[in-house]
Order: C-alpha cells, then structure tokens, then sequence
C-alpha cells in the first residue's frame, strides 16, 4: 500500500466516522423532536400507504406539474439513491484502485445503469441550477418561487450532487484507461458505453499514475459525499437536503393511504389524539388546547411536515395571498414553523428542574449561543417565551422577532388547497393553518372582527347573512310549477330523486337565487323529482370551520345532519361548491352519509342521457330577453370543487355541449386555477393588505376576451362580479357578464320549448348589486 492510500485511508475513513456519527445522533434527536407533538394515527392501510409512496415516489406524481423539472429531478433522486453503489466502490479503491464490487462490479447491466444515471445526475442537476438561477429572486423578486429560500442550502447540496456526478463519470473513466494499461478483458465499449472516451484522456499515463489519481478522486468523491452529511447533519433545518429522507416518510403518513390529497374535508378538531366529543366538552382537562397554541401542540405528523418542507416554493408560486402581496407565503409559514419548533425542541425535552434552572417564566432573554445555568441553549429559553401568533416585529413573512406567526400571515389564507395541490413532498398546509384559527377562535377569541357579525348571525339567525329563516323560499316564488318541501309535501325523500340542498348563498343572496331558479326549472324539464328542507335548512358551517369555530359548526352540522336522517335523504344535489364540499366530505364525520352530486354534474349527465337538450344556434333571433348563447366564454374553477373534489370536467363539458359556444381557458385552470378570494371565510372579512383576490382573477377572465366569465359556485360569483363591476368602471368591457353554468343551459333549453315560455323568467342578466357583508 502506497503512502498515499495510507493518507487517503486515514482522512477518508476518518470523516467518515464523524460523518456518520453526527448523522446518527440527528436522526435519533429528529425522532425525539418529532415526539414531541401530539400523537395522531396514521399507520391504517399499510399496503395502500406503500403503494400510495412507490407511485409518489417512482413516477413522481406530484412533480408532474413541472415536466422538466420533473425529469430532471427524477434523474438526480435515482442517481442519488442507485449511485450509493460507487461509493461503496470509492472506499474499496482506497485500498486497492482496482477494486469492483464483487459478482456486479463488472457486470453489464449495473455498469449501463451507473453510467446511465451517473450522467443523468450531472445533466439533471445542472438544469435544475439553470432553472434555479432563472428563477431567482434577485431578477423575480416576489413572484420568483425561491423568494425566502435560503440559497446557500441549495447551493451547497447543488455542488455536492455535481461534484459526486463528475467523479463518478471521471472514476468510470479512469476504471477504463487503467484496464487498459493492464490488459484487462473487461477493459472494452461493453463495459465502459459512454465513459470510455472519458479515459482516453488519460492515455499515455503509466499504471502507477493511473492507480494514484483513481485514489485521489475516489477520496475527493467520499469527502464530498461526507462533508455533505457533516454538513446536514449539523443543520437539521435544512429542508432542501433533508427532505430526501423525511419525504419518504411524510408520503407514507399522509392523511389519506390512498394517496389523494389531504383536501376536501378537514381533520376533526382533537385533544390527546382522539376527536373532540363537544356533548362531552365539560369532561377535558383545563388546560386542554382546542387547535394549536404552541408548537408542541401540532400532532407528530405537522412536525414532521414543517422539516420536510424543502423550501421548492411551488406552494407559494400557487398562493393567491401571496400573489396579491399580502404577507402569506405557505413556504416561509412551514419555514418559520420548522425553525421555531428546532430551536425550542431542547427547552420541551429538558427536564422541569432544568427549566427552572434556566429562568422559567423570567425576563426575556437574548437569541445567543451558550448554556443557562440549567444546561439549556439560550436561544432555546427565549425561543420557548415566543408566542406562536402574534405581533411580530420586521418582516411578518419571514419576523425577525416577536411571535412565529403574524395574524395577517394566518388570516390571509382562503384554505383554496393550492398549496397543499402543489406540494411534492405532501404537507397539509390547510389543516395546520385552521388548527391554529381554532385556537385563536375558540381559546383567545382573537380573530377578524368582521367575524363577529358572522358568528352572531350563524348562531342566532343559522345563516351568514342573518336572514330570517321564513325568507328562504322566496327564490321560489312565481315558478310555473310547485316546489315540494320535506316533511310538507313530501314525508319520506324516496317518493322523489333528489333533495335539492339550495345553500344559504342560494336562498338569500340575489345573484345566486337566479342559479337556484334555473337548476330547478332545469331540473323540472327533465322530469327529474325533487324536494327541498325550506325553512329546515341551515347554514352548513363551513365558513364557522374555516374561520376555526369549530363548536359553531359542530352545532350547524349536527342539525342539518339530524334533519337529513330524518327525512331519509340519501341523494343530495347543491350548487354551493362550498356546501358540496362539507355535506359529501365532512358530515360523514358526524354520522351524515349521503350521495352528493354538483349541479354541474348532475346537469351534465341529464344532457348526456338527453333528458335536456340544448338547442339555440348561433345565428337564431334572440327574441326572449335571454342573452344568446353564441358566444365565447371562459370557465372559473371553483377551489371546493376543482382542488377539493376533483370536479374538473362536468362543468366544460356542459359548456361544450351548448351549440355555438367557444371555450376560452385561462392560463390558471383546472388543478392551477387561481381562487376567487372568498373561501376560508374571506368573503365575510376585508382585503385590506396588497390587492384584491377577486380583481385579480377578474382580469385574467377579461384577458382571454370573452363575453362571459362561467363559474359553478355562488361564493365565485359573487366575488367575481365585484371585480367585474370594479374593472368596468375602470374602462373594462361592458357586455362581459358573470352567470352560472346552469343560466347557460337553461337559456339554450328554453329556446327548444317556445317563446311563451322562455319569456317567463329572462336569464341570465348582469349583476350589479354589491356583494353581501356580515
């Protein structure tokens, strides 16, 4: 052994001894840390949770959004993995460079493979520097997806992947240069396909030289290789690097085994694990959290999201806060969540004579390196008296001092899903964020005060608007055909084939009754039977749920869920995309099971089965005050039935099915598309940071140059018609108009049945009331 493998030998197996060793004791303290939380199951359906992680995993599911970043990607996390290999290679070569593993070192399939993905690491990860630098935040600012990100993570795991590339490209190389000095069989294109010309470089050098320099870069490559883990394993904060490891995991514990995303319905509100039984509600323990108040707070599997995040950005590239320059990014939320919980973990483990040791409950103390008398971090001790929401001091996205979380931070959210839609790694970013609106709800009572008329008017009045509850047929009058109600006309809901759930939105607000009236004539001609609660019916209490009154909506709930058992619903219809969301996907939670169908797909599958035929033309007089149909028109997705429920289709095939309508898609659509603005309870607080959602998203309608914006929800339409009439009365268009899928069909429908009867009821029309306040 020459004394050069005797000093490759020494420093290589020497760091890598404190490589592995620090990586150890990060792991085992990761495990502590994420202990920490509250427990939560998620180990139901094993075999569905791997499959679920295997189809993440290998087809990179989640990253299909971005293709090219996918593939590339794709090609770096393989080679990470499959390339563990060469570097079980590079430590044989420090002790003799012409070491191959044994029975596949030479063998030709896993030398193709490791030539293949050696190169494929390299190309994959010099596009993803390239796309990184395009994107970087000094040319983007704010809309650059890495804005927050701290760069010098990336760049260091950016070099460490590119160096481990080269050297195994170059190691391939100088493998084949020194079979050939020798003689070897093996030395050949077979075994060296796309490497070899790498070692014709080294030609001419003498075998010593050759074995030398394989020692030199084999030691290079495991240095790199070390220092990497040195380095992540002294920064447990380093998402962009600790995510190769903890995705795995964060996949397999997701919410859902069979790998849908954790939308649709909310987690139930829990102390100790175990769902709050708010009949029981007495029988918890004062000092019971309801939602999160402090980090510890948060299930195990919210810690583990919060270090898993790698800092990509697509959520906040996604955020319609962020994009109207309000201080919410998804991204720096779970960012300063992860730092927050790191740098308090080691006051949580200390034992409660530490603690007291340290100043429990003192002044506060400096952010510094050193220990207290108690043998905690300072930094840990005044990390422990942070307040989780509150005032915070610089920046609220990423605060400097004060609190972890500011309240417009957390207030600003629609819970549209898009971040959580976009997420590669599967963090539930909506169900962390309404955990701690319920704290600040039910604990605090701090909150918008906007709010309070909404919860009065929920509680006293069961719906938003605090309308009485004779008032919710008033859609209905003057129909040329009776409306049956349950429990009046109608003792059982099996005599008929649907209840029709109208929705608050639906009964009271002007806009939305037009989209009532029109489903149910729709409904009428297609001699499909249905009933509806009338003045039974209540508020669903999503918006109580995601503004975090979680007692208000257990009551809201709990009442509709009685009086729909009661009548025997089994199949339900709605046009509120919010209360499609909560009746199909919550109720289920408090014994509330039914078949619940959009009335976009409902709708649609009637035009399938022609029981409605749409049959205006293009170039037919319009001589029933019912706007043509000849037309073009785009289609807004609403975030509770496209990213929630994966209803996409129903509704543009609706739209296709109307004879002379051109569809015009906006660049945001589908799983992309760009909220409205009123979800999480927004439609009942003021914008009043950066610019209006609602405005917008109105202006990507108008810029596809379309005469009507379509929409399949009364929350968008709403919204949309205020950013319609703000941008009019900037110059806009004035012939452009918002009105619901189902006024579309209803005008194409009527025109088949004569004149008499299309002039009873003129839809759609413009909108120009304002929109309803609490």
């Amino acid at each position: 052994m020459s004394p050069l493998q005797i000093i490759a030998l020494i420093v290589g197996l020497g760091v890598t001894l404190v490589a592995v060793s620090l990586f150890v004791r990060t792991i085992v303290g990761f495990v502590a840390k994420f202990r920490l939380g509250q427990p939560e199951a998620r180990t139901d359906a094993p075999g569905a949770r791997t499959l679920t992680l295997v189809r993440e995993f290998l087809g990179h599911t989640r990253m299909a959004r971005k293709p090219v970043v996918a593939v590339a990607h794709w090609g770096v996390m393989l080679g990470f993995l499959l390339l563990t290999t060469t570097l079980a290679t590079a430590y044989g070569q420090l002790f003799d460079p012409h070491f191959a593993l044994p029975l596949i070192g030479h063998w030709p399939p896993y030398i193709w493979l490791a030539e293949l993905f050696g190169w494929f690491t390299i190309i994959g990860i010099i596009a993803l520097i390239v796309i990184r630098q395009r994107s970087h935040p000094r040319t983007l600012d704010r809309s650059s997806r890495f804005w927050g990100s701290t760069f010098w993570e990336a760049y260091v795991v950016e070099f460490v992947i590119l160096g481990v590339g080269i050297c195994i490209v170059v190691l391939r190389g100088l493998e084949s240069a020194l079979g050939k000095a020798t003689g070897a069989d093996w030395a050949d294109l077979v075994h060296f396909p796309t490497t070899s010309w790498v070692g014709s470089f080294f030609d001419g050098l003498s075998v010593g030289a050759l074995e030398n320099t394989i020692v030199v870069v084999a030691l290079i490559k495991i240095l790199i290789s070390m220092g990497w883990m040195i380095t992540v394993a002294l920064t447990p904060t380093m998402g962009v690097a600790w995510h190769r490891f903890l995705a795995f995991f964060n996949i397999w514990f997701k919410r859902h085994a069979e790998g849908r995303t954790s939308l649709g319905e909310l987690a139930p509100i829990a102390v100790g694990g175990k769902p709050v039984d708010f009949e029981n509600i007495e029988e918890l323990d004062e000092d019971a959290a309801l939602g999160v108040g402090k980090v510890e707070d948060f299930t195990w599997k919210g810690l583990l999201d919060f270090s898993t995040c790698t800092e990509c950005g697509r959520c906040q590239e996604q955020c319609p806060a962020w994009h109207t320059d309000k201080p919410l990014s998804p991204k720096m939320l779970m960012v300063n969540l992860r730092n927050h919980h790191h740098a308090k973990a080691p006051w949580l483990m200390a034992s409660e004579e530490a603690r007291a040791a340290a100043g429990d409950g003192g002044e506060p103390v400096d952010q510094t390196s050193g220990a207290t008398t108690g043998g905690i971090m300072l930094s840990a001790v005044a990390e422990a008296q942070r307040e989780l929401v509150g005032a915070t001091e610089g920046d609220p996205t990423i605060p400097t001092g004060g609190a972890v979380v500011d309240p417009d931070v957390l207030w600003a959210c629609t819970t549209c899903g898009a971040c959580v839609e976009q997420c590669p790694v599967d963090i539930e970013h909506v169900d962390h964020i309404v955990d701690m609106r319920r704290y600040q709800t039910l604990i605090e009572s701090a909150f918008p005060s906007e709010l309070s008329g909404l919860f009065k008017n929920l509680e006293n009045k069961q719906n938003p608007w605090g309308m009485s509850a004779r008032a919710r047929m008033d859609w209905a009058k003057d129909l040329p055909f009776e409306v049956k109600m349950a429990g009046a006309d109608v003792e059982d809901l099996d005599e008929v084939d649907y209840l029709f759930w109208v929705g608050c939105a639906g009964a009271y607000e002007d806009r939305a009754k037009k989209t009532t009236r029109a489903v149910a004539e729709l409904l009428n001609t297609a001699d499909v039977s249905f009933a509806v609660l009338g003045d039974g019916e209540t508020c669903t209490g999503d918006p109580a749920r995601r503004a975090g009154n979680e007692f208000l909506f257990q009551m809201l709930a709990q009442q509709n869920v009685e009086v729909l058992n009661e009548v025997n619903a089994t199949k339900i219809v709605v046009t509120c995309a919010h209360c499609f969301n909560t009746i199909k996907n919550e109720y289920p939670q408090l014994g509330g099971k039914y078949e619940v169908v959009h009335h976009t797909q409902l709708l649609n599958r009637l035009v399938r089965e022609k029981k409605l035929t749409p049959v205006a033309k293009p170039d037919q007089a319009d001589t029933s005050g019912v706007a043509s149909t000849a037309e073009t028109v785009t289609y807004h997705d609403p975030c509770y039935l496209g990213r929630h429920n994966g209803v996409y289709s129903p509704p543009r095939e609706l739209l296709g099915a109307l004879p002379g309508v051109e569809m015009r898609e906006m660049p945001r659509t589908k799983e992309k598309s760009f909220c409205c603005g009123a979800g999480g309870a927004r439609m009942w607080m003021e914008e009043k940071l950066g610019t209006r959602i609602n405005v917008n998203r109105t202006e990507e309608a108008l810029a596809t140059g379309a005469d009507r914006i379509a929409i399949g929800c009364p929350f968008c339409r709403v919204m949309l018609s205020d950013g319609l009439t703000q941008k009019q009365s900037e110059g806009a268009r004035e012939e452009v108009e918002v009105v619901d899928v189902a006024q579309m069909l209803l005008a194409a429908v009527r025109r088949g049945q004569g004149d008499e009867e299309a002039e009873a009821a003129p839809e759609p029309q413009p909108d120009p009331e304002p929109a309803p306040s609490a």
